[in-house]
């Protein structure tokens, strides 16, 4: 099954559950999904869904970040809420320890010398680690790497 047809799935589980934020959370998934078949005119594999979902995680963290700030912690608990339903669709996130390894193999591979090849090996690693680790880790190991 695809993750594109698991999501629908669960919809459908939380609509007959009755469970209204985890559907309201599923829906906006699934608009975004359709909203990206519509503009690029594709058929979305699981690679590109999984970048979705990043995505909206991303937009998630932002918004408690700002909500708390703003002291509303009544709406930081509902992006949180759906941030975790969001993440059930991720696939199992790599550690430091194994996203630092895998950039200095692709370092090698590439065989970047410094900062001046950040783009070249931050695109190598982009596609190797789509969904299994937070790019912001990433970028930061790519830095190291490079650096030394």
């Amino acid at each position: 099954m695809s993750l594109k047809e698991r999501i629908t799935e669960d919809m459908k589980a939380a609509m007959r559950a009755k469970d209204s934020e985890r559907l309201g959370t599923i829906r906006l998934l699934t608009a975004a999904m359709k909203q990206k078949e519509v503009d690029e005119r594709v058929e979305l594999d699981d690679t590109m869904v999984i970048a979705i979902v990043d995505k909206l995680i991303k937009q998630r963290k932002d918004s408690i970040e700002a909500f708390t700030k703003a002291d509303r912690m009544d709406l930081a608990d509902k992006e949180s809420a759906e941030m975790k339903v969001l993440q059930a669709y991720l696939p199992a996130r790599l550690s430091a320890e194994e996203v630092a390894t895998e950039v200095r193999a692709i370092v090698e591979e590439l065989g970047a010398k410094g900062p001046g090849d950040m783009g070249k090996v931050m695109g190598a690693v982009k596609t190797r680690l789509a969904g299994k680790a937070d790019m912001g880790q990433v970028s930061a190991a790519v830095k190291a790497a490079l650096a030394g």
